[in-house]
């Protein structure tokens, strides 16, 4: 078959404008999440911190924005067709979520070596699960053939429009919770929380200075920030699964490269006392790659004192044993 509706080959770069549309949609079903604070962390970093808490958002993650908005995008003959998605996780978990909630079918591209409440979730919404080997096989190109076969849309989990602005909603609602920030620091892993991020950042708050963060292992958005062009490297090693793509999303980039100050890195080992951190002093579970931003933050590779952060929490979605594997690591 030839009719599959998988994203064009030519770029539509979302807009504030399609943020504020997408929150429109999204507002019966995705959760207002809360903004926390934490007296300890100001006193670590000197700063004021707001933690917006997508890790309590619906499936987990702030990826439901994006999936519902993105689903609820379609024309009727897309829907009766179907969805297919590529991810690690979140995405996976989000679709098959938003997919079940307006009565269309979807089928998820996961790598073998997913963690197994990510992929038991994505069952469990109802999604039909197809395994692939990151290291050896290509999960695009499985993805883009099953869509093919089945006529159906492919959503991929961050280079799509239409879940940029989704994502961008997150920290649209943050601005309008805390009022001014002077710093907004985000998880990045394909792109598509940064992207639609800084789409809201930079039209509310022209003057914040907004920051990703990658696992150390995982820097392609930093060398292709850097270079001014999408750098591609080898599937890297982290304990952050959420951000080992390969490469930054086009339509991501596009607005990455025009609107991002800077991209940093951080260390497992980072991730790590984070996770702690927000265990012990905070009472709340995040996942290693939501830590990426705090991680950053709480560890001082981004200055912070004496400013109004913003900073992404971006999901909750971790096995309990390796949770406790990971806390019990000294």
């Amino acid at each position: 078959m030839t009719n599959s509706r998988s994203i064009s080959t030519s770029l539509r770069i979302p807009t504030f404008d399609n943020v504020q549309t997408a929150r429109v949609r999204i507002a019966s079903v995705a959760h207002h999440t809360p903004v926390l604070t934490s007296r300890t962390a100001d006193a670590r970093t000197g700063a004021t911190i707001f933690f917006k808490a997508e890790n309590l958002q619906r499936a987990g993650a702030f990826k439901f924005r994006g999936a519902y908005n993105a689903v609820a995008a379609l024309d009727a003959l897309s829907r009766k067709n179907g969805v297919v998605a590529y991810s690690s996780g979140n995405h996976a978990q989000a679709l098959a979520y938003a997919a079940r909630l307006q009565g269309v079918s979807v089928t998820i591209v996961m790598p073998q070596d997913a963690p197994e409440i990510k992929v038991a979730a994505t069952k469990g919404y109802g999604a039909e699960v197809v395994f692939y080997d990151r290291y050896t096989e290509d999960r695009e190109t499985i993805s883009r053939r099953i869509a093919e076969e089945r006529g159906a849309t492919l959503i991929p989990p961050y280079d799509h429009p239409d879940v940029i602005a989704g994502q961008g909603t997150a920290t649209l609602e943050l601005i309008e919770d805390v009022g001014e920030i002077d710093l907004l620091v985000v998880p990045l892993g394909g792109g598509g929380l940064l992207a639609g991020s800084a789409l809201s950042a930079r039209a509310l708050l022209p003057a914040c200075t907004i920051v990703g963060v990658e696992p150390e292992a995982g820097n392609d958005g930093q060398q292709s920030l850097r270079k001014g062009e999408v750098v591609h490297i080898p599937v890297p090693k982290s304990i952050a699964d959420g951000a080992l793509s390969t490469y930054v999303g086009a339509h991501n980039f596009a607005i990455l490269k025009d609107k991002v100050d800077d991209i940093v890195t951080v260390t497992d080992g980072q991730l790590v006392e984070t996770m702690r951190f927000f265990a012990e002093r905070m009472k709340i579970i995040v996942e290693p790659t939501g830590c990426l931003a705090a991680a950053a933050i709480l560890h001082g590779t981004i200055a912070c004192a004496g400013k109004r952060v913003g900073v992404l929490l971006s999901g909750g979605n971790v096995d309990l044993k390796a949770f406790s594997a990971l806390l019990g690591e000294r």
